[in-house]
């Protein structure tokens, strides 16, 4: 299978099969964009088994997705959800047990109006208590051709 002919591929927010030449695309950036891919979907698999009612952080998401370290990643990675995908992003937290602010638009009160939906509570300071409302998953989700860590 030559390169860009995978569906794992990504350019410009498009999946399927493409031809870098005729994109006019770097062959290494393709397989960058290639390699991001399929770390962000093990974090998409890792968090659409986050219950409704729990919450997890971007480092738990990490380690589970078997990237210890790479929190921003999930971050990245969430950032990047198609459209409808049903993955609960919204789930997600930071460490401190509260709601990252995010550079543009409102989603961050979008992501504590569907927490509190789902009967996660904020204290005064709008954080979570990860002791009550954290999930507690511990075993890393399996991945065949997993990309290794860096």
């Amino acid at each position: 299978m030559a390169l860009g002919d995978s569906p794992e591929c990504l350019f410009n927010g498009r999946r399927g099969t493409f031809n870098p030449k005729r994109e006019g695309v770097p062959r290494n950036l393709c397989i960058l964009q290639c390699a991001a891919v399929k770390r962000y979907e093990l974090i998409w698999r890792v968090v659409r088994r986050v219950p409704r009612g729990r919450v997890a952080t971007y480092g738990q998401i990490a380690e589970l997705a078997g990237l210890a370290g790479h929190a921003r990643q999930v971050g990245y990675a969430l950032h990047n959800l198609p459209e409808r995908s049903g993955v609960p992003w919204h789930r997600v937290i930071n460490a401190k047990g509260e709601v990252s602010p995010r550079s543009g638009g409102d989603s961050h009160e979008l992501q504590r109006i569907l927490l509190e939906a789902e009967g996660v509570r904020f204290d005064g300071r709008g954080r979570v208590d990860l002791t009550t409302y954290g999930w507690k998953k511990k075993r890393a989700v399996k991945a065949e051709g997993r990309p290794p860590q860096r």
